[in-house]
């Protein structure tokens, strides 16, 4: 187990005590993180069978450790967080796989990586917590073998601003983002996708509300 410290001042905003317990749960595992893997891997073209090195970024508590070692195969795991309680949790995961599995309490801004030293970047649910969102996402471009993937899913500014969201989480309001203005920061970065790539509507979590008008007949 190889643990690194990238500094000490990371700017994001925090999970409230709820936030942190229900992203612990067996809930957010089974319907929340392996439904979205599931959806990801869908829309991925030209499939390998194995990605040795995959980054998990915004890895929390080490959840998605045995699904990304499930569904990629890799020889080498990377965890990054911003928070070291997560971190102290994801250490239990750690230690439950047989695949080598490095955790960093670094800022994703600044990841002290080498360029082109990643073959895939998970990055499920991490942005809206992200004040620098750009320099982040220029980061995963950067640590991104040619040719590398990039698996990105994320809660969009409607839900966020949704009432029971703010009542029980806690994000940076004004960074958040459309759907249409996440898929064109990406793409400014550089990353390249099309329509096959992309899962639309979103799961009836992400909906401002829950999915309710999908569930009564009203389409989405």
């Amino acid at each position: 187990m190889k643990i690194a410290h990238c500094g000490p001042d990371i700017p994001f905003v925090p999970e409230t005590r709820v936030g942190f317990w229900f992203l612990g749960t067996q809930t957010w595992t089974t319907h929340v993180l392996k439904v979205a893997l599931d959806d990801l891997e869908r829309l991925m073209t030209q499939r390998l069978s194995s990605y040795p090195v995959v980054l998990d970024v915004g890895c929390g508590q080490g959840n998605s450790f045995h699904l990304l070692i499930e569904h990629f195969s890799p020889q080498r795991l990377i965890g990054v967080d911003a928070e070291e309680k997560c971190l102290q949790r994801a250490r239990v995961k750690l230690l439950q796989e047989e695949v080598p599995i490095e955790l960093r309490h670094c800022d994703i801004a600044a990841l002290d990586m080498a360029d082109a030293s990643v073959d895939l970047v998970f990055c499920h649910q991490t942005f809206h917590h992200l004040v620098q969102q750009q320099m982040a996402l220029a980061q995963m471009f950067r640590v991104l073998k040619p040719g590398g993937l990039l698996l990105f899913a994320e809660s969009t500014r409607a839900y966020i601003y949704s009432w029971v969201i703010r009542l029980f989480f806690r994000h940076p309001m004004h960074v958040q983002r459309s759907a249409v203005e996440y898929m064109a920061m990406i793409r400014d970065q550089g990353f390249v996708f099309g329509s096959e790539n992309v899962s639309l509507p979103y799961l009836w979590w992400s909906r401002s509300d829950l999915g309710a008008l999908e569930w009564f007949g009203f389409g989405v």
